[in-house]
């Protein structure tokens, strides 16, 4: 009589950060990728300040074997440029371009030992068009486009795949104060006249990872805003 067969190893699951875990779009993310079998971890600020170097070292050396970093995290701090403030401007730089380096920073560490892993950063439409009001928000998102071409380029010969997703206006906690007459300005400037939503964007990000393995160093612009072509 034959032995039954041995039971096959369980595959690990993919693990995957995503920054920023406690904003809208950060919570749709973890919940698509979940859903598609990935071992999330999704911290919010008090346990992953994306702007604390020794916090996110700490949090690396605990998760070693993440797979798919997704940096969610930002922060907005619009006012006209003659009233902005140095701190306003330090503020939005430190979170959304230098979190995005400091936290891509530790995880290339591991991916590269492993040769694999892919980065997606959550940019926005307004580097491109700079906002107004929001020339620390514009030079931020900027950088996070030229991070990607340079860390595409740069870690593409060890697998690691890097890309930028730019969602368009998303009607979460960190757009509420925008005003009704903004929003309608913002609106009407897209093709199909609607707002994009988190979950949208969250199964782009999913789809991204999974489908697309060749494509790295890539901006991804996901509402109907169309641009001139130059």
């Amino acid at each position: 009589m034959d032995a039954p067969p041995s039971p096959q190893p369980e595959t690990p699951k993919p693990v995957a950060l995503v920054t920023g875990g406690e904003g809208d779009l950060g919570k749709a993310v973890a919940a698509s990728l979940v859903t598609q079998g990935y071992d999330v971890h999704a911290p919010g600020r008090r346990d992953l300040d994306v702007s604390d170097s020794m916090m996110i070292a700490e949090w690396f050396s605990a998760h070693e074997k993440v797979e798919l970093v997704v940096h969610s995290a930002g922060v907005l701090r619009d006012r006209r440029f003659p009233n902005m403030e140095e701190e306003d401007f330090d503020t939005v730089l430190e979170v959304n371009l230098k979190g995005a380096f400091q936290v891509s920073q530790a995880a290339l560490k591991s991916m590269a030992r492993r040769r694999s892993g892919h980065i997606i950063f959550i940019g926005s439409n307004s580097a491109r068009w700079g906002n107004v009001g929001q020339a620390n928000y514009a030079a931020a998102k900027a950088g996070i486009i030229g991070l990607t071409h340079s860390l595409a380029k740069e870690y593409g010969g060890r697998n690691i795949r890097v890309n930028c997703i730019l969602p368009g206006l998303l009607e979460t906690k960190m757009t509420a104060h925008l005003s009704e007459e903004i929003k309608q300005s913002v609106r009407e400037a897209h093709a199909l006249r609607r707002f994009n939503t988190c979950e949208a964007v969250a199964r782009f990000v999913t789809f991204l990872d999974q489908q697309l393995p060749h494509t790295s160093g890539q901006v991804f612009q996901l509402d109907s805003r169309v641009n001139r072509w130059t």
